[in-house]
């Protein structure tokens, strides 16, 4: 499991170093525009997820994402990875991944066994773009 959420750390170096670029100011705030779909809207999953917030991703880009995790206010507040574990173990890459926004406070990886979008088991890295967004992802 270490050496899953090593890799999983390598991931959050690489995609904060060579991020594709995008029109950052315009996800701020949610609704994020095409080409990203409110994934409740597309899954069977709740608007919000404690902890995640309201999630929007560009469906070309599953399983890894990003997935842009929105606050009750709709401020962006973190981008989430979500790699299948056996791909990391195979050795596929996930190479120049976007970001929500280029300003990171903290991250977080953990193992996620499966839900709907992203059913293989995973690991979640998230990565917070302010001191405040993990609280109020939160609830």
């Amino acid at each position: 499991m270490l050496k899953k959420l090593t890799v999983a750390a390598g991931l959050i170096a690489t995609t904060t170093t060579i991020a594709s670029a995008h029109d950052e100011k315009a996800l701020m705030n949610a609704p994020a525009g095409e080409p990203y779909v409110q994934v409740s809207e597309v899954l069977p999953l709740p608007e919000f997820i404690p902890g995640l917030g309201t999630l929007f991703v560009d469906p070309a880009t599953l399983p890894a994402g990003p997935f842009l995790a929105y606050d009750h206010d709709g401020l962006l507040s973190a981008t989430i990875y979500m790699t299948p574990l056996d791909d990391l173990q195979n050795g596929v890459s996930f190479d120049d991944l976007n970001l929500g926004s280029h300003t990171v406070s903290s991250a977080d990886v953990y193992y996620n066994a499966g839900h709907p979008g992203v059913e293989k088991p995973h690991a979640h890295v998230v990565l917070f773009h302010d001191e405040g967004a993990k609280e109020r992802l939160a609830k």
